[in-house]
């Protein structure tokens, strides 16, 4: 396969990852003190609260991105008495104006509405929020600053009956006055959560996005790499001698693309292509080698394009299977030790050059 075809392939591959993983919009509202920027910066990739771009969608709401994380908040604010009525009445404009967008990328997919535990209350506005929100999207209550809940989720949940769940989170570590420290807390039930419910074409887009549970990115890439190795084998049982490598070129490239935008790294062609170099570059003896006797094997007559093509199908399965799996076992550890942050492209090359080299 020639420069100029491979990188058509890559481009295409890019092109068809972008697509499939989409992008996903979360509404976040709670009253000034809730916690809201620490909790989205503990579940987002990309420090977002204190680093994404900013912009005023209502007088109470702004618009947060930022390049490279496929994904949106709104951010409410000004939930306080005083500017309950206006800010309530700007954000019922803003949802139905994005519900009524013809590409479903452009809806707001969920909300979670915060309230502090130390509080020990939930107000109207809270209660008037979820009722208005409910008729657009899944919501769910999210009591932050989780300390002891002493009953209060379940009234939280009374309060607020049009919400899908309730569920306890705290974000990062505290220290109390006696010593006691505590851990965070469920962050990765809140993702767990908003996965089922955010609708299943912006899943991928969303799970890409956060952080906190890094064993939904596994489960997304192992579905892709499952899939990529069926058409693997599907290619390879064809009866036509000697095509195996240039079509399974395109299935290993677009399930490395796949896996990619999984973990919500950022794309680009020249990061693809360096990667595919690297990963297939470990195994091209073996791939060429097998491909060239299983395509002589299809030009016996009769049973031998049978029993080729055979051959070829566990060896097209194996080797992609290895080929994904390999990738995702050193995007693990990279995440693992980032703490669910992107590494730096040169990290994951070096780390794929080691998994795939290894026996």
């Amino acid at each position: 396969m020639d420069q100029l075809i491979f990188g058509e392939v890559v481009k295409k591959a890019l092109e068809d990852a972008m697509r499939e993983r989409g992008h996903a919009n979360v509404l976040i509202a709670g009253r000034t003190g809730v916690g809201k920027s620490t909790l989205i910066n503990a579940v987002f990739q990309g420090q977002l609260a204190s680093t994404g771009q900013g912009r005023p969608v209502t007088d109470g709401t702004r618009e947060i991105t930022k390049d490279g994380v496929p994904l949106t908040i709104f951010d409410t604010r000004g939930l306080e008495l005083s500017e309950f009525p206006k800010t309530l009445a700007a954000l019922k404009i803003l949802v139905s104006q994005k519900r009524q967008e013809r590409d479903p990328r452009k809806h707001i997919h969920i909300a979670w509405v915060c309230v502090a535990e130390d509080l020990r209350r939930v107000e109207q506005a809270e209660s008037a929020l979820v009722e208005i929100l409910a008729d657009f999207m899944p919501v769910l209550g999210v009591v932050t600053k989780a300390r002891a809940d002493q009953g209060f989720r379940a009234q939280v949940q009374q309060l607020l009956p049009r919400a899908a769940n309730v569920l306890r989170v705290r974000a990062i570590t505290e220290q109390l006055d006696d010593g006691h420290v505590l851990q965070p807390m469920g962050l990765t039930d809140l993702v767990q959560a908003t996965a089922e419910l955010v609708p299943e074409g912006q899943t991928r887009a969303f799970v890409a996005a956060q952080k906190a549970d890094l064993s939904l990115k596994r489960k997304k890439a192992h579905l892709i790499v499952g899939a990529s190795a069926s058409a693997a084998a599907a290619i390879a049982l064809t009866p036509i001698p000697f095509t195996d490598a240039a079509l399974l070129v395109p299935i290993q490239v677009g399930m490395l693309a796949g896996i990619t935008a999984t973990y919500g790294l950022p794309f680009s062609e020249g990061f693809l292509k360096t990667l595919v170099a690297s990963a297939v570059g470990g195994a091209a003896a073996t791939l060429s080698g097998r491909v060239i006797v299983t395509g002589l094997l299809k030009l016996v007559p009769g049973g031998g394009q049978i029993v080729g093509g055979a051959i070829a199908a566990a060896t097209a399965v194996t080797l992609t299977t290895a080929l994904g799996q390999a990738y995702i076992s050193a995007l693990d550890i990279l995440f693992e030790k980032h703490r669910g942050e992107q590494p730096s492209p040169n990290e994951v090359i070096d780390a794929v050059k080691h998994k795939v080299g290894q026996p």
